[in-house]
């Protein structure tokens, strides 16, 4: 049912905590199963040097995370934009259909962060 890659990151999910004095922190939900990821970013130099995440969900919802983490970690933030759901469902090498929404939680938490970060510079630029 679940690939090894999918299987792994639940086991071992990578970059889960709270990042101290973040620069971006978000939350993002799924009313519909009930999951819930708090992300923190922090970006310098208009780079993710550092994502961190915790997670309230199923299996899925925790590989997914993981991997989306992964996925952007060091990258620009036009990059890490760039990063949607099918990136992190094809970077785990697929998921059953019913747990596709999955990876909807860091997918649209990132685009949230990030946007959020860049609507702050702008504001600070208008002063």
């Amino acid at each position: 049912m679940y690939t090894e890659a999918v299987l792994d990151h639940f086991n071992n999910p990578r970059n889960v905590g709270i990042i101290d004095d973040p620069t971006v922190l978000v939350q993002v939900g799924d009313p519909g199963c009930g999951d819930s990821l708090l992300l923190t970013l922090k970006i310098e130099d208009d780079r993710l040097v550092d994502i961190r995440y915790k997670i309230y969900g199923c299996g899925a919802a925790i590989a997914t995370s993981s991997m989306g983490s992964e996925l952007v970690k060091g990258k620009t933030l036009s990059e890490a934009l760039a990063v949607g759901d099918a990136d992190v469902i094809a970077a785990l090498g697929g998921l059953p259909e019913e747990k596709e929404h999955c990876s909807n939680l860091i997918a649209s938490a990132l685009q949230a962060g990030i946007r959020q970060y860049l609507d702050s510079l702008r504001q600070e630029e208008a002063k």
